[in-house]
């Protein structure tokens, strides 16, 4: 059974950090993909950062230059580095990984940026 546990949210000032982690078990972690999105209230989930089992990255370009997603494949644990915060990154942010047979969720986590 796979599980996700993010961590390293919390409440920071404009132009803060954070860095949120997520370990996984249960799954091959090494050979997926692996991502973070994040979900605002009333507003969609949206895609923020995937890295491929390969270390490759792509970011939605509202975070480029900001943020950093990467991976220990050792402890089985993706990281997401995010700097100069803006109010309009407060959000759920969730973790997943990506299977060819389905995509798996963490619970979540809180980042809330005060302005």
């Amino acid at each position: 059974q796979v599980r996700l546990v993010e961590s390293g949210g919390g409440l920071v000032q404009a132009g803060g950090s954070l860095r949120l982690s997520c370990a996984a078990s249960g799954s091959a972690f090494s050979a997926h993909a692996m991502a973070w999105y994040r979900q605002a209230p009333g507003k969609q989930r949206e895609l923020v950062a995937v890295i491929a089992a390969s270390g490759n990255t792509n970011y939605v370009d509202s975070v480029k230059g900001r943020f950093t997603i990467s991976r220990a494949n050792a402890n089985n644990t993706v990281y997401l580095q995010m700097n100069s915060l803006k109010p309009e990154d407060t959000a759920v942010y969730y973790c997943s990984l990506i299977r060819p047979e389905a995509v798996y969720w963490g619970q979540g986590t809180q980042v809330t940026v005060s302005s």
